[in-house]
């Protein structure tokens, strides 16, 4: 008799994230087993994953180690931390290491605390030398992170959510991305593995916590069931679209940007607003403006000195960067 289905499921996606693992470690001519990290909170989702990677990794001919990060934002955070990585070795995962973080406040505390979790996970990920860190995000999780984009109203990049495949060099994988939470659940509860769930995910404070336990739940009620489906499949198709957009603009720039740095505004004017935008993004954090801090209504007052000009000064942007037209040409520069 086979595994439940819903642990069937877990390891078939983590299987199928091994396979190419592998694929990319052989086109690199490398001999020795790659090595693969699961990141772990303790909670439902990412002890699922780490299950599945124990028991998928040995099959494949794949080493398998664990990553705990201590935010330290709870009183006995550090105990946790140090729980966790006795379930993960528990699981036979070998390297296992818990990381201790300091979190800013740059953002707001959820971004912050973002941030410090994958600066920490990149560099361990350097320290021992892994081909890839798997992380536990679910449907649900797509389908959050597509409406808080869309709260934002930051276009179809952040409408496209969390990409299944991310980081330098593909680091992150996260083979969950077609699987809803519950099936997570239940995948540790047929192997009676132990989960944590982390308070701050139901304290009303953080913005989508409110979103997980109020909004979703107030749209199905309004809408119908399927309606975390229907936007993980919106994450997808405007995925492609930002892609097809995005590759559109790089060839675009070519053709408006001169050897001196600055832009031809009649060639700007002439292309569709979704890739001329994507045109002045490009410029401006090439300028040094930070990607972070650069949102749709400053491209907006840029895009305004080549569709709506009526002789306005230089606009400021994040990081210094001054954006002034000079004749028929676009002055984008750091100051």
């Amino acid at each position: 008799m086979g595994p439940h289905p819903a642990v069937a499921a877990i390891r078939l996606a983590v299987r199928r994230v091994l396979h190419d693992v592998l694929n990319q470690h052989c086109t690199q001519d490398r001999r020795d087993p790659p090595l693969v990290l699961v990141a772990c909170s303790g909670g439902a989702d990412s002890m699922a994953l780490a299950s599945a990677l124990t028991f998928e990794a040995p099959r494949l001919g794949v080493r398998a180690g664990g990553i705990t990060v201590d935010h330290g934002l709870q009183e006995g955070s550090d105990l946790r931390a140090a729980e966790v990585a006795l379930r993960l070795r528990a699981l036979r995962l070998d390297p296992v290491e818990a990381v201790t973080i300091r979190v800013g406040r740059d953002g707001g505390p959820e971004a912050a605390a973002r941030d410090a979790r994958y600066a920490a996970l990149d560099a361990a990920a350097e320290r021992h030398g892994a081909a890839a860190v798997l992380l536990g995000h679910t449907r649900d999780d797509q389908a959050e992170t597509v409406l808080l984009g869309l709260a934002r109203g930051s276009g179809t990049r952040s409408l496209s959510g969390m990409a299944a495949t991310t980081g330098r060099d593909g680091r992150y994988r996260r083979p969950f991305l077609e699987l809803d939470r519950q099936t997570a659940r239940k995948a540790c509860l047929m192997q009676s593995l132990p989960v944590w769930d982390d308070p701050h995910n139901a304290d009303p404070a953080y913005t989508r916590s409110r979103l997980r336990h109020e909004g979703l739940p107030a749209l199905e009620k309004a809408l119908g069931k399927g309606v975390v489906e229907a936007l993980a499949r919106t994450a997808q198709l405007s995925r492609d679209d930002a892609d097809a957009l995005d590759a559109w603009a790089a060839d675009a720039e070519r053709t408006v940007l001169d050897d001196a740095g600055t832009l031809d505004v009649a060639a700007l004017f002439a292309l569709p607003a979704a890739v001329r935008r994507r045109v002045l993004r490009r410029a401006a954090i090439g300028a040094g403006s930070p990607a972070g801090s650069l949102f749709a209504r400053h491209i907006e007052e840029v895009d305004r000195l080549i569709t709506a000009w009526r002789g306005q000064g230089a606009i400021n942007l994040p990081g210094r960067v001054g954006v002034r037209r000079q004749g028929g040409r676009l002055v984008i520069r750091q100051g």
